[in-house]
């Protein structure tokens, strides 16, 4: 345990903030995992509406530094590649 203020509040803030990449890593997680059940089942709506959630905290996370903008191109090129795919 840190004796100085500040090293404190670093650690406090460093708490919150570990917590809130870790729920954000996990809904960006939920939100491929969905579009990708979407895109085996064969269903284009269902897949559709799937896909732009996952777009979208694609990008969310890629602007909160939690992706590498490439990372995300790369995984947005990959979940329109699929979604182009499905019948």
């Amino acid at each position: 345990m840190p004796n100085i203020k500040s090293a404190k509040k670093r650690v406090q803030v460093s708490g919150v903030r570990n917590e809130r990449n870790k729920a954000d890593k996990s809904a960006l997680k939920t939100a491929l995992k969905k579009f990708e059940a979407a895109a085996a089942e064969g269903n284009r709506t269902e897949a559709e509406s799937a896909y732009k959630v996952a777009v979208k905290s694609v990008d969310k996370a890629a602007a909160k530094g939690i992706l590498h903008k490439n990372n995300a191109a790369h995984k947005k090129s990959a979940l329109t590649l699929k979604f182009n795919s499905v019948g």
